[in-house]
């Protein structure tokens, strides 16, 4: 297939050089998406059907074959040879079952090593004669290779998880395009893979409306991003954007920081209303009428009519930009309503000189000033007068005071700038000129945001969709989400349907039933999560006294194992962790670069653990992780973070005392 396309010659078929550039691009295009991936096998399974699905292919009267593979492939003839696992009839491999079979006889996985064939295993759906499973590995009752794949240790970025894909994440994935989702799904459940493969499904079947409006996934940090971005390429889909709110609202250089209450209220959705009257407080009413002079005529507006114009525009609540573009327009129209009672006949050509004139140009910028969105929020976090005014009845007298700069700033490029300052500008940039939207957006990690941040993005897909995805236990936040309708509602998507997902399938059994002893303190209404992988052994709780020689060994027994390692710890240790696993010659990385066979141990703040996996995780005195936070709900959010980010083993040392939560 890529051979045919590398094959083409467009020069008899470029109408204009800019065709021909469109047409290169694409063909570039769609051979960089035929690449072969060494280790990515083509198809991992097959569905036999009962009955012919389409009649023309059907040859005497029996049942198809359709392996299921990554993206569709076919042979020489345009026959098809795999079918993307998006096609609707690929969805039986996902969703049948011996109670529903879908007119699925067989279902047949199979299990790669290194991208070599090493194993198949057939699911009988429709004899009850037979056993469940069977093939290379023997009969069962359970898919082994469903396990061996879950198991699979990670080395390197995240995987994508079309071959495994669970009924309950498959409804998820391929809902349909118009409608938001938002899924809470707790430690382990696939929430983000499900999130991207809806993407990647999307892509499928709106491929056309999505590549004119844009996709984009939001992440929390860069480290997370580098982490999920060879999950769509895997998936023959390259044209998805990646990005973190912060780096969404970047229209002014982030220099500071603010305190918690501080970034508590700036995150406020009150503030929306704040600036809202901020924009629109520059607005005055004309004193004067408006004398328009063309050629030996004059041409005159009265202060009544100019005054109704602006009422008007004010009262349709437009973007303030939209507004003070046609005021110009809507004076020139009154204008020109004059000039034909007049005995003229103006056209549109006259209305536009009008509009124009100095006289008018002179009352638009005296009544409705232009605004410029990163001076505005400069002047209403320094001057508390000006906030005052804007802030009346909505903040009150101390909250004012938390919001304003401790020392004012003197221009837009020296401010010190806090990340909640520059959603603060986002916001003030949509008031005055509104935020291009996408077609879908998806928005990971999303407990996190603050109601104005939720806004921020809400922006990106007014027109579009969006699929959400956190769980409020990980919310480690001062102004992390209470409930999802509330979040919902900040986002602009108050209609949105909530799915739950509850069935863990990363985080072992024990490992995940110790950490929800932490969700009544943090997340009372939540669930407590369950998993499909029962692996005794794969916690241990070791008190230490000699902590760096626990510390290394723990390190060195996980490294013994395939696959990769995590050591988290409190922030505040980084440093002196790293300088141990150096003098020791453990050489470590850094969240988000790609671990190897030869580098596969990470060291791990605890503030950037979230939406990462390990295969091993060495978790470091659990009560420096609270104390690291300013609040112990907070505190104990991310030691619940911490302690889910394992796949096959976790080891938690301390000196210190456990937490009592966990019992």
């Amino acid at each position: 297939m890529r051979e045919d396309v590398q094959s083409l010659d467009i020069r008899d078929v470029t109408g204009s050089w800019v065709t021909a550039v469109i047409l290169q691009n694409q063909i570039e295009a769609r051979i960089a998406a035929l690449a072969d991936l060494a280790d990515t096998p083509l198809f991992f399974g097959r569905l036999d059907y009962l009955h012919a699905v389409s009649e023309e292919l059907s040859e005497g009267g029996g049942g198809e074959n359709f392996y299921i593979g990554r993206r569709h492939v076919h042979d020489a003839d345009g026959d098809p040879m795999v079918i993307d696992w998006r096609a609707p009839v690929s969805q039986p491999f996902y969703r049948a079952s011996r109670t529903d079979p879908m007119d699925v006889e067989r279902r047949r996985r199979f299990g790669y090593t290194g991208g070599e064939l090493t194993a198949y295993e057939d699911e009988h759906l429709t004899d009850p004669a037979t056993e469940t499973f069977s093939g290379s590995a023997g009969g069962s009752t359970t898919s082994a290779l469903l396990a061996a794949e879950i198991e699979k240790p990670r080395v390197g970025p995240m995987r994508d998880i079309v071959a495994t894909i669970q009924p309950e994440q498959d409804e998820i994935v391929r809902s349909d395009v118009t409608g938001t989702i938002c899924v809470q799904g707790a430690p382990g459940t696939g929430k983000t893979a499900v999130g991207l493969h809806r993407v990647a499904y999307l892509l499928y079947a709106h491929r056309e409306r999505l590549a004119r409006t844009g996709t984009l996934v939001i992440g929390p940090n860069n480290a997370f991003l580098s982490y999920i971005e060879q999950v769509l390429p895997a998936l023959g889909e390259l044209e998805v954007g990646q990005a973190t709110v912060q780096q969404l609202v970047a229209h002014v250089e982030v220099k500071g920081e603010d305190d918690p209450e501080a970034a508590r209220l700036k995150g406020d959705a009150r503030m929306a209303e704040v600036l809202r009257r901020a924009v629109r407080a520059g607005i005055t009413l004309p004193t004067e009428p408006c004398v328009v002079v063309r050629g030996s005529r004059r041409w005159r507006v009265p202060v009544h009519e100019l005054v109704e114009i602006i009422e008007e525009l004010k009262a349709r609540e437009v973007r303030y930009g939209a507004a003070r573009d046609a005021l110009p327009q809507r004076i020139a129209h009154t204008v020109l309503l004059k000039m034909e009672q007049g005995g003229e006949a103006p056209d549109d050509r006259v209305q536009d000189a009008v509009a124009r004139n100095s006289a008018v140009k002179a009352l638009v910028k005296e009544c409705w000033p232009a605004v410029d969105p990163a001076k505005l929020v400069l002047r209403l976090l320094s001057d508390p007068q000006f906030l005052a005014e804007c802030a009346e009845g909505v903040l009150t007298a101390e909250e004012q005071r938390a919001v304003l700069w401790p020392k004012p700033g003197r221009s837009v490029k020296t401010a010190r700038w806090t990340p909640a300052d520059a959603v603060l500008v986002d916001e003030a940039t949509d008031l005055v000129q509104r935020t291009p939207s996408l077609g879908h957006v998806v928005l990971d990690e999303a407990q996190d945001l603050s109601p104005m941040q939720y806004r921020a993005v809400g922006r990106r897909c007014t027109t579009g969709s969006a699929t959400v995805l956190g769980d409020l236990a990980q919310g480690t936040t001062p102004w992390a989400t209470a409930s999802w309708p509330d979040a919902l509602r900040h986002l602009g998507k108050p209609e949105a349907h909530i799915e739950e997902l509850t069935k863990g399938f990363r985080v072992p059994e024990e490992v995940i039933a110790y950490a929800s002893r932490l969700l009544p303190a943090i997340a009372p209404g939540l669930a407590p999560a369950t998993s499909v992988r029962d692996a005794p052994g794969s916690l241990e709780i070791r008190p230490v006294t000699e902590w760096e020689e626990a510390v290394l060994a723990a390190c060195r027994e996980a490294l013994e194992h395939e696959g990769s390692t995590g050591l988290i710890a409190a922030d505040a240790r980084i440093p002196q962790l790293g300088e141990l696993l150096t003098a020791a010659g453990l050489p470590y990385l850094s969240p988000g670069a790609e671990t190897s066979a030869d580098a596969r141990l990470t060291l791990v703040p605890a503030s950037l653990a979230k939406g990462l996996e390990y295969d091993y995780v060495v978790l470091d005195e659990p009560a420096a992780v609270v104390a690291g936070e300013p609040d112990e709900r907070t505190g104990l959010r991310r030691l619940y973070v911490a302690l889910t980010r394992a796949v096959s083993g976790l080891t938690v040392l301390h000196r210190e005392p456990l937490p009592a939560q966990l019992g």
